[in-house]
């Protein structure tokens, strides 16, 4: 597949209804494959997130009076738009964030369904309703404008975990991808402003200075984020002096425990995929493995094999598993962590190396030899590497999980039932998943425990997180 030569014209800021140039830095978004720019953009200034704020709070009015079935008929052309434009932005999507293109073209095909399944879900959460034993009624007011803070590794998807449920609860938005991923969200926004009342969604692009403007602007009522743990408590802290209500869905460390009676021949394959998803650049990957000491030789040897087998290269070739890194400083952060881990006398069973040339490329790694204190086990990697670390007492490992600073997921495999139960139950984590982990579905609730978050994305859980609870008796 050739490459696409993109013009800097075709990513502006959508602010109140128009695609506007930039008034701030200029902002070269690289191609994590080839180290070379995409195209270089203008970013929004200052004053330019003040007038989309101000073009949110000017049509929240309207938009939040319109009836629910008038708000999904908008979400249902949203995801109709997204859909008819798939080919063009999964290739653009692929060129920025290095992912292979069947997994580019599932993420917006995933962010066409977010839209649709909101477009028709059940509402029955935000009608008002009797409070038993009262002459109470409870009422769900939308909040205002809703500033949704989207990262880099999903940029598409993790816009959709906010924004249609934000919309269909009555809120307008502003939103800011990340820097180094502006370019598939700022197409999008482009072609379905034609769906959109104006100043109900406005996209700004950020070349990195921006976001505690927006977090901290007065008339911000809410703020959705995604993304590291350090920043969450800055957005914390910024929203602390009017109240902002929050949503933020941080870090993970996310373990997988496998029991001594596991199926290694049965769990290996989506153990891997686990691991690994998104070149492990996904805040619910499992990111270490604790496997029972009578297990550890043989899943390693699996897991490496997989590792071994893989094709790496650029997303744009047939065939390709895993691309580069997103971005430099994050090859840095793995890399360094890499490095320490084999200075600390972890095996490399696989991996541990980039291929020669241009790119953000590691292959993807399992280490063993390693154990828990090492900072490769107890830090987020965010990349293609896996500890593997070996057990023999499982309320030891259960208690390091709930010592952990993270709390986003966990999972547990084996095969018997009370044994799974008996871990899982004693597990601390936001979510807890048995024999797979971290399958995503719009009607489940999604959060983390401790630092890895506040609040819930997705189901009638968050859905309400972008609502005010009115008691009127």
């Amino acid at each position: 597949m050739k490459e696409i030569i993109y013009q800097a014209s075709a990513f502006q800021s959508l602010i109140n209804g128009e695609c506007v140039l930039g008034e701030g830095a200029e902002l070269s978004v690289i191609n994590p494959s080839t180290e070379q720019a995409l195209v270089t953009i203008l970013s929004a200034s200052a004053q330019q997130v003040d007038t989309a704020v101000m073009a949110a709070k000017a049509a929240f009015p309207a938009w939040s009076a319109l009836k629910q079935n008038e708000r999904k008929a908008v979400l249902a052309q949203i995801a109709e738009i997204t859909k008819a434009n798939m080919n063009e932005l999964a290739s653009l999507h692929t060129s920025e964030t290095g992912k292979p293109m069947a997994d580019a073209m599932f993420e917006i095909g995933a962010t066409a369904g977010f839209f649709e399944f909101h477009a028709h879900v059940p509402t029955d959460a935000l009608d008002p309703a009797d409070i038993p034993g009262s002459d109470a009624k409870a009422y769900r007011l939308p909040l205002g404008v809703v500033a949704a803070i989207v990262p880099w590794n999903f940029p598409m998807a993790l816009m959709a975990f906010k924004v249609p449920g934000a919309l269909l609860a009555g809120n307008t938005l502003v939103i800011k991808p990340a820097p180094t991923t502006p370019l598939t969200t700022l197409l999008w926004a482009s072609l379905i402003n034609t769906a959109l009342p104006k100043g109900v969604i406005n996209v700004i692009a950020d070349s990195g200075d921006l976001g505690p403007i927006l977090s901290a602007h007065k008339d911000v009522r809410k703020i959705s984020f995604t993304g590291s743990t350090a920043t969450g408590k800055h957005i914390m802290k910024s929203a602390a002096d009017d109240l902002k209500r929050i949503t933020l869905e941080l870090g993970g460390n996310d373990p997988a425990i496998v029991l001594a009676d596991a199926d290694l021949n049965e769990i290996s394959a989506p153990l891997f995929e686990a691991g690994f998803m998104n070149n492990g650049q996904t805040c619910s990957a499992v990111k270490r493995v604790y496997v029972h000491k009578s297990q550890h030789d043989a899943l390693v040897r699996k897991l490496a094999d997989m590792a071994d087998a893989a094709k790496i290269g650029s997303p744009l070739e047939d065939g390709v598993k895993f691309g580069p890194i997103q971005n430099q400083r994050q090859f840095r952060v793995v890399t360094e962590l890499l490095d320490d881990a084999v200075k600390q006398g972890a095996v490399v069973e696989a991996g541990g190396y980039s291929p020669e040339g241009t790119g953000y490329y590691l292959r993807p790694t399992i280490l063993s030899g390693v154990k828990d204190g090492d900072r490769v086990v107890d830090e987020e990697q965010f990349g293609p590497v896996l500890p593997i670390i070996s057990y023999d007492d499982i309320n030891e490992v259960i208690s390091t999980i709930n010592s952990s600073s993270f709390g986003l997921g966990a999972s547990v495999w084996g095969t018997n039932k009370d044994d799974i139960n008996v871990v899982v139950n004693q597990i601390e984590t936001g979510s807890v998943w048995i024999n797979k982990h971290f399958p995503v579905a719009p009607n489940i609730p999604f959060g983390g425990a401790r630092q890895s978050g506040v609040g819930s994305e997705l189901g009638t859980q968050g859905l309400l997180e972008f609502t005010q609870l009115k008691i009127v008796s």
